[in-house]
């Protein structure tokens, strides 16, 4: 039985931006699409950037969220978390950190100490991940996804593999606990290779070339920091790897809610947006006093 190709809306280049005073981005959402790619809100892609050799980290210094999940995919270089619900870690490459922010919390991403005494390449991403009404006031939550504890499977239709970080995908299972169903891959396929990817047709769909180039079933090519927008008629992705590349997949079933963010804070009325400013301004998402890093 033929596949049956979903429909390409748009290929999106992202916007340059710093975060914090360690973090160069690119960032293709939020845009234009980003109703079409809900519960996916927000692509940081940091480097890959050099890192010169520092006693001082540097990073994204304490800030506050509420009301939604922040992703961070690791692909080379160490970075330490912390936040004020008491979790921490650090992320070295393949990992993955899954942070629920729920009702608020106070979080700081830094280099590690010891990549930034010795330098080096950083590049990873972080996605912003809608959660339902129901669930934007859960406690925070922390998942720290070692590289060895993600699945991967070979890649259908040709060499390559997949990484299944959340969702299932074939017959595998992604180690990271959502509050709405998606699927996370983390695709790497080797030049000339043409795989078929299927994920279920009512998933909101989009595909970011982390680096390298595919020609899409259109004949369209996307490359290094573009993002593919998809339509939801039908459940096939066809891609062909003209370089060696890496595709971070994004699928996921749609959160049919009303939506209002402001910053750190998504949520979905103005005036709980309101509330959120209001707790974080009287402190009731914590301090890390002069506790150091």
């Amino acid at each position: 039985m033929e596949t049956s190709f979903r429909r390409i809306f748009q290929i999106i280049d992202g916007n340059k931006k710093l975060v914090g005073d360690g973090f160069d981005v690119t960032s293709p959402m939020p845009g234009p699409r980003i109703r079409q790619l809900s519960p996916f809100l927000l692509i940081d892609h940091t480097g890959p950037m050099p890192v010169a050799p520092t006693e001082t980290p540097l990073g994204a210094h304490p800030h506050p969220h509420r009301g939604f999940e922040t992703v961070t995919v690791v692909y080379s270089g160490h970075l330490a978390h912390r936040d004020t619900a008491g979790h921490s870690g650090q992320l070295g490459p393949g990992d993955v950190q899954w942070m629920t922010a729920g009702s608020g919390l106070l979080h700081e991403e830094m280099h590690e100490r010891e990549f930034s005494k010795r330098g080096g390449v950083l590049e990873l991403l972080q996605l912003w991940v809608n959660v339902p009404a129901q669930d934007k006031m859960a406690p925070p939550r922390y998942q720290e996804l070692a590289a060895a504890a993600i699945p991967t499977l070979p890649a259908a239709g040709g060499p390559g593999t997949i990484r299944v970080i959340a969702g299932s995908y074939e017959h595998l299972a992604g180690p990271a606990e959502t509050f709405s169903p998606l699927t996370l891959l983390d695709v790497h396929l080797p030049a000339g290779a043409a795989p078929t990817l299927e994920l279920p047709a009512h998933y909101n769909v989009g595909i970011y070339v982390v680096k390298g180039k595919v020609r899409l079933h259109d004949n369209r090519t996307a490359a290094t920091k573009q993002l593919v927008v998809y339509g939801w008629d039908g459940p096939g992705i066809g891609l062909t790897a003209e370089e060696d590349s890496v595709l971070l997949v994004l699928a996921g079933q749609p959160i049919e809610e009303p939506l209002a963010t402001y910053g750190p804070f998504v949520m979905n009325t103005n005036q709980e947006l309101m509330q959120a400013i209001t707790d974080f301004e009287a402190g009731k998402m914590g301090s890390f006093g002069d506790q150091p890093a």
